[in-house]
């Protein structure tokens, strides 16, 4: 069993004002943290990977396939592996989640060895 407490991650910034904390992981998943700031944009991009997450606080939205999808605090969602996608926090307060990945994520290039 592999036990990981946020408190012990330092974040990295994926892109400005967007946090990312590698959490605990195991053969068929992982999970990571995350805290988007006001205005901040996750630009499209697209993955191997299934992701799935919830918010916990504030609201973020997701484009894809033309489409806006408004994620706010106790919604999850889920974006196939391969799909193109992108998200932006146009309100006011700082959106956190959790985002899970199947298959495991690996560390992304931008978090420190």
């Amino acid at each position: 069993m592999e036990r990981v407490s946020l408190s012990d991650c330092e974040p990295s910034e994926a892109a400005d004002g967007v946090h990312l904390a590698l959490l605990a992981g195991a053969g068929e998943m992982n999970i990571q943290h995350f805290e988007i700031e006001p205005g901040a944009v996750v630009d499209e991009h697209s993955h191997p990977h299934e992701q799935t997450g919830f918010i916990y606080e504030g609201e973020l939205v997701f484009r894809s396939d033309g489409e806006e999808v408004v994620c706010g605090s106790g919604d999850s969602y889920a974006i196939p592996g391969d799909q193109p996608h992108a998200a932006e926090n146009r309100g006011e307060e700082t959106v956190r989640g959790v985002d899970i990945f199947s298959p495991p994520r690996e560390q992304p290039s931008w978090q420190a060895e």
